[in-house]
């Protein structure tokens, strides 16, 4: 979905000075000087350039979701063919959240030292590297490393392109545009299981693959001629480790921030908890084949997309802070329904997905609205402030993934409890920390 004129109209409206903790705040800027391009701020895209820009940053972007799901149809094939457990197979998918993780937090302070375009041509080169590794991997153990290696390459096309949105914009345009990108992250993830089925009917899992280093390839094209530096030299910050140090200190130490990174990481591993156990649950529980899984899945991922879409109306009408907290609890109830289903069996398969639809939605409200409420307080260091929400995002989601397999996966139980914890676990930081906070909002 293309940006609206009315969406393209407005985005220097929306755009607010940052404010920061004094011992990060940067040199104030007005509205003005930002959409003139003053104190060294870059202009913020309008017209065909913020298309562009969606665009360039929806295709990089993608990549992320199809390296997690793509092969989701595969996991079967590949525990039979390597001889591996469920558990095991699942450390693949783990294997890569770790290293999106740990790459993120390297990463994010290197971007705001050296600009985002050098660490993710980078990042891509690398991508399209393991992919391969991937494609070759000969046991379970192997493969899961060089997912770790996926993952650390993966770690900068996030980063960059949250710390790029920040760079340009801030306030409501932030949340706009979060939600326009979230089209693709919900997209991606409903088509790259078909898609990865559909991969499968004339090559192996290892063939998935292959598509994949091609598209990193074919992503590091994109990235180098359309997409510019968002941050000039004089805003780059020091690329010494104290003062990166110094830097991760003072976003610690933002109790509101901190919160709502939480948050965060807290409802990714929702979906996390359904991506690790969704192909076991449908294809094993209910006896879907690899295609029909990659229909369901994606079926009951669009609710997250049709969320992020409304995302915009919604928060115009009630503000970003309300429309994420209605979205926590919409995500509590729906996991609680889910872990009834589960247990009396009512509904069958449409009586699982159902409540799946609603989890899945509650996120996708979350994604755009968490990132903009946390990165509109500390925009003068974007790259790490995201890095650490990204970290704590795929960190969490890591530690829960497995924990469905260990449960049991035939069941959709595991799943509706793992998503009961971390939704509620949301939604108490939400009212408990967030909302006390009279700081906490967009102008």
């Amino acid at each position: 979905m293309s940006p609206t004129p009315a969406d393209c109209a407005d985005v220097t409206a929306d755009v607010a000075p940052t404010t920061a903790p004094p011992d990060l705040q940067a040199v104030p800027v007005t509205a003005t000087q930002r959409r003139s391009g003053g104190v060294g701020e870059p202009v913020s895209p309008t017209g065909g350039r913020y298309v562009q820009l969606v665009l360039v940053l929806g295709a990089l972007i993608a990549l992320g979701p199809l390296t997690i799901d793509m092969y989701l149809p595969a996991f079967p094939a590949l525990s039979a063919e390597l001889g591996a457990s469920e558990s095991a197979t699942q450390l693949t998918l783990t294997g890569m959240l770790a290293g999106l993780a740990v790459g993120q937090l390297v990463v994010g302070p290197l971007s705001d030292a050296v600009g985002r375009r050098r660490p993710l041509i980078t990042g891509l080169f690398l991508h399209a590297l393991a992919s391969v590794l991937a494609a070759l991997a000969p046991t379970i153990g192997i493969l899961a490393g060089v997912r770790v290696l996926q993952g650390f390459a993966g770690a900068a096309i996030s980063v960059v392109a949250m710390a790029t949105v920040r760079d340009l914009f801030s306030g409501y345009a932030v949340a706009r545009l979060m939600s326009r990108l979230m089209l693709v992250v919900g997209l991606a993830p409903i088509l790259a299981p078909s898609l990865g089925g559909l991969v499968l009917e004339w090559t192996s899992w290892r063939g998935i693959f292959g598509v994949l280093a091609v598209t990193a390839v074919l992503l590091t094209v994109v990235a180098a001629l359309g997409l510019r530096e968002s941050l000039p030299v004089e805003r780059r910050r020091s690329p010494h480790l104290r003062s990166t140090l110094a830097t991760y200190a003072s976003l610690l130490r933002d109790g509101s921030f901190m919160g709502l990174v939480l948050i965060g990481g807290l409802m990714m591993s929702a979906m996390f908890a359904y991506v690790a156990g969704a192909s076991f649950v449908l294809q094993d529980g209910y006896g879907l084949d690899e295609l029909q899984f990659g229909m369901v899945f994606g079926v009951n991922a669009a609710g997250l997309t049709l969320a992020s879409q409304f995302n915009p109306m919604l928060i115009r009408r009630f503000g970003v802070l309300d429309v994420l907290t209605g979205a926590l609890v919409v995500g509590v109830l729906s996991a609680a329904t889910l872990v009834v289903v589960g247990l009396t069996g009512a509904g069958g398969l449409l009586g699982v997905l159902v409540p799946l639809g609603l989890v899945v939605a509650s996120v996708g409200l979350s994604l755009p609205n968490t990132p903009a409420l946390a990165l509109t307080r500390h925009g003068e260091a974007a790259g790490t402030a995201a890095a650490l929400l990204g970290a704590v995002q795929f960190g969490i989601g890591a530690l829960v993934a497995p924990l469905v397999g260990v449960l049991g996966t035939t069941s959709a139980v595991p799943m509706g409890l793992i998503m009961v914890g971390v939704t509620l676990s949301a939604s108490l930081l939400m009212f408990g920390v967030v909302r006390r906070d009279p700081t906490v909002g967009l102008d």
